[in-house]
Order: C-alpha cells, then sequence, then structure tokens
C-alpha cells in the first residue's frame, strides 16, 4: 500500500509533464498538409469566391423564365364644376360631383428568341464558375507548398540543433582531456582555453538556431491553425524515397494539370461564346405575351353586373434592330482580337511552364548529388577528425588542429542534414511547377 503522501507526489510529479505534453503535436508531412488544408483561411475564402460564381449562375438561369408583373388602381376625382355647356344653344351636361374607378393590370410575357444571347450568357457564367474553382485548386496548391516549405524549414533546425548539441558534448569531453592534459603538464593552459571559447561560440549557434527553430514552429502553428505554443514535433521528411521521373513527364504533367493554362483554356470559351453574344445582336428576338386588363368605372370596389370590363389580350412581338448589320461588325473583330490575346497569352505561359520544370528538374538532381557529395565528406571528415585526436592526445598536434578538424566534422554533418532536407524540398518544388504537388 503506497501512502498517501506519496501518491500526492506521484500525481504533482506527472501533472507538469501532461501539461507539457498537451502543447506538443508530432505531424508527418502528409499529416501537415491535411491539417493546413483543413484549417485554411485562405481556401475557406476561395469556397466562398465559388459560391458567389455558382449564385452568378443560377441568377443568370433565371433569365430564361417569363416574366410577369400586375397592378391595381384606385382613382378617385372630385368636381366642383359639374355642369358643362358646349355653347349658346347646345344642350347642357351634369357632371356627378365626384366620381371613383378601380382600374387593373396583369402581364406576362416570354421571351421566345433572342439569337441564342440568353444561352451564351448561361454558358459562359457556368464557365466563370470553373475558372473560380481554378483559383481554388491553385491556392490550395500555395498552401500545400507553404506548409511542405515550413515543415522542411522547421526539419533543417532540428536536426541542426541535434549536430550541435552531439557538437556540444564532444567539446565537453575535449575540455575534460585538455584540463588533465594540463594538470599533467602535456599541454599549456591556451589549449583549455580554445576549447572553452570553441564551446562558447557553439552555444552561441545554438542558441541562435533555437531562437529560428521558435519562429519557424510559429510560423507553421499559425499554417495549420493549432494553438500558438503549440510544439510540432517533425517525422524525417526525408525518410521517404524519392525518385524523379524523366524531364519530358514531368513538362507533360505540368502542361496537362497547370492550372494557369486550363484557366486560359477556359477563358478562350468564354472569349469565344462573347462573340458569338455580339454576332447574335444582328438576329431578331421574338416574344409572346398575355394581358389581363379590369376597369371598374363604378365607383364601388365590387361592382354591380355588366358595370366593368374585363379584357384579355394575347400577342406576338418580333422586333429586329436591322441597323446592327452594319455597326456591328467592329464589335465581332474586336472580340476575335481579345480571344486571338488569350490564346497568345498560354503559349507565352506554357514557354514559362517548360523552362520552370526543366529549372526545378535540373536543381532537384543538383541536390540529390550533393547529398552523395557529402556523405563522402563526412567520411572523410570522421577519418581526419580520429587522426587528428589521436594525434593531439599524443602531443603530435596542435590544439587548433584538433578544433579545426572536429568543427569540419560537425559542419559537415549539419551540411549533410541540410541537403536531404534541400533535395525533399527540391522535389516538392518540382512538383508544384506542374500543377500537383501531391501526387
Amino acid at each position: 500500500m503506497i501512502p498517501k503522501s506519496i501518491r500526492l507526489m506521484l500525481v504533482a510529479s506527472l501533472v507538469p509533464a501532461a501539461l507539457f505534453a498537451q502543447g506538443i503535436k508530432e505531424l508527418n508531412i502528409n499529416q501537415a498538409i491535411e491539417l493546413g488544408i483543413a484549417n485554411s483561411k485562405n481556401l475557406k475564402l476561395s469556397q466562398n469566391k465559388i459560391d458567389q460564381a455558382v449564385a452568378k449562375l443560377e441568377v443568370v438561369k433565371d433569365n430564361v423564365l417569363p416574366t410577369g408583373n400586375a397592378s391595381f388602381l384606385y382613382n378617385h376625382a372630385e368636381i366642383p364644376t359639374n355642369t358643362f355647356s358646349l355653347g349658346e344653344g347646345s344642350s347642357t351636361l351634369n357632371l356627378p360631383k365626384r366620381a371613383d374607378a378601380f382600374v387593373g393590370t396583369a402581364a406576362i410575357q416570354e421571351l421566345v428568341y433572342g439569337g441564342g444571347k440568353l444561352k451564351y450568357a448561361k454558358a459562359s457564367t457556368k464557365l466563370l464558375a470553373d475558372v473560380a474553382r481554378l483559383d481554388a485548386d491553385k491556392n490550395k496548391e500555395e498552401i500545400t507548398y507553404a506548409i511542405i516549405s515550413t515543415y522542411y524549414s522547421l526539419y533543417k533546425v532540428e536536426q541542426s540543433k541535434k549536430v550541435v548539441a552531439q557538437n556540444l558534448e564532444s567539446i565537453a569531453a575535449q575540455i575534460k582531456q585538455a584540463q588533465r592534459f594540463f594538470e599533467q603538464g602535456i599541454v599549456t593552459k591556451n589549449d583549455v582555453l580554445r576549447f572553452q571559447l570553441q564551446q562558447a561560440n557553439v552555444t552561441l549557434t545554438q542558441l541562435d538556431i533555437e531562437s529560428n527553430r521558435k519562429v519557424i514552429n510559429y510560423n507553421l502553428d499559425i499554417l495549420l491553425g493549432l494553438p500558438e505554443d503549440t510544439d510540432v514535433k517533425i517525422v524525417d521528411p526525408a525518410a521517404e524515397s524519392k525518385v524523379a521521373g524523366s524531364l519530358n513527364e514531368y513538362i507533360n504533367m505540368a502542361l496537362a494539370n497547370r492550372q494557369e493554362l486550363k484557366q486560359l483554356d477556359v477563358q478562350n470559351k468564354v472569349a469565344g461564346f462573347n462573340v458569338k453574344s455580339i454576332k447574335a445582336n444582328t438576329l431578331p428576338t421574338v416574344g409572346v405575351g398575355a394581358n389581363l386588363y379590369y376597369i371598374n368605372p363604378s365607383g364601388s370596389f365590387v361592382p354591380p353586373v355588366n358595370q366593368y370590363l374585363l379584357p384579355v389580350t394575347v400577342g406576338a412581338t418580333v422586333s429586329w434592330n436591322f441597323g446592327n448589320l452594319w455597326t456591328n461588325k467592329n464589335k465581332v473583330n474586336e472580340a476575335k482580337i481579345q480571344q486571338s490575346e488569350i490564346t497568345l497569352q498560354k503559349d507565352i505561359l506554357s514557354d514559362q511552364v517548360k523552362t520552370d520544370i526543366n529549372r526545378n528538374y535540373q536543381t532537384y538532381q543538383v541536390a540529390v548529388n550533393k547529398i552523395q557529395v557529402l556523405e563522402t565528406s563526412i567520411s572523410q571528415a570522421t577519418e581526419n577528425d580520429k587522426l587528428l585526436a589521436s594525434k593531439y592526445k599524443n602531443n603530435v598536434a596542435s590544439v587548433t588542429d584538433r578544433i579545426d578538424a572536429e568543427t569540419l566534422l560537425y559542419q559537415a554533418k549539419i551540411n549533410l542534414e541540410i541537403a536531404k532536407a534541400d533535395a525533399g524540398l527540391a522535389y516538392y518544388t518540382l512538383l508544384k511547377s506542374t500543377g500537383k504537388i501531391t501526387q
């Protein structure tokens, strides 16, 4: 049976650890992307733009529906001069002192044929909704890349922090060794001071790295929609092997997937419908309608029998502004030129996409090759460090040589971790330039 006081102490010791654990969130890169997309305010704004485009399409659809209106008029007249004569010897007309009348109308009209303009407007608006969706897709790619970039930046500083911590442990061991050598009279006090100075410099580097880590971690919290005091625990993104395909594969992928190119295709279709809509100005329009009239001059809201009129009219209207036959030509030409401009813009953008793909592909290849070179350099630096450590113990090498060898080794280790992160980010940069960052 554990005494109550000991149980309370155990609980008290676990509470801070539990609270601390609540501020840590371990995420791999795919989990980070999913979380960031789910919480992105920019994507919510993009969805709002899509909803606006869809609502506008519904408004355009309503334009094909018949229109109707109704009105009811009550009119009261006071007639103070109610005796009317046309002249001497003519009869005199006695009018009432007041009069009331009720007049109502109801009408419904339907455009049967408007040259196809409503059809073109509907198709164009639907395409503009597609443009809004492509904008949202592009924003999603940008947000995904921002998350990946920040994730890799945090990974870089975390790895650098680990290497620096290892370096500090090694320096602490070197200081103890130098202190023993000094006490034995093998080295001078200067050797001890040099190691201590190296320790101070590396500690300053460690402080800078930790400061950078906090800044990047905060930025990642904002991107992911996490509480701003959450420490994100990185899962090594370089552990997944990424094998790039051929350059032509990525170019073809980009030409098929890039949202900007798709948008220009949609805009080209919109411009085509605009040309057709302008041409439709030269065509006649046909409409049909019906009108109902209610005329009640009796003065009573409910008139006596046979003292009101209720005529109904049905008609059709054909109108043609034939002046557009000679005034519309230049408008059509202007619309065609605008459509041609979109085609040229796509050609220019296609060339830019190809150069982007090639640049990012070559950058990735260089990043992968750097890893191989740095792995070789670490092997060389490790052997050199062991050699200088042995020489220093035997009082053959100077303290400066010993420190330089150790510095080269740990700098090579940091460079390797950074190179791995750069290669991973370069791969995602290549994917981003294809318009599909998540393959």
